[in-house]
């Protein structure tokens, strides 16, 4: 099933009328169906996927804050704020993600 997408303001960078999509906090495959969930800019929502693995998401990023305070998220969410709603930044999987699938 295809991403739901809204217009409004993603709950990470916190930047404002842009297009978003429903992040699922614990990922659906371990569980997270029903859970909270988040919406998110699609940079954002791809930068979570680029850098951390489901079972990283699962056991210890299940929250916004958690996302939004880790190492790998700051600088990113830090650079994300200044860029246009219409910025469609290209990103990549990190070494990490690929190497664990």
């Amino acid at each position: 099933m295809p991403a739901t997408k809204a217009l409004g303001t993603c709950e990470l960078c916190e930047r404002e009328e842009l297009e978003t999509t429903k992040h699922h906090l614990t990922p659906k495959e371990k569980g997270g169906t029903f859970l909270p969930t988040a919406q998110l800019c699609i940079s954002c929502h791809k930068q979570i996927h680029a850098l951390f693995t489901n079972e990283e998401l699962e056991a210890e990023l299940h929250t916004l804050e958690s996302l939004r305070t880790h190492e790998r998220m700051r600088g990113f969410i830090r650079w994300i704020k200044k860029q246009p709603a219409s910025a469609l930044p290209k990103i990549r999987k990190s070494k990490h993600v690929r190497d664990s699938r």
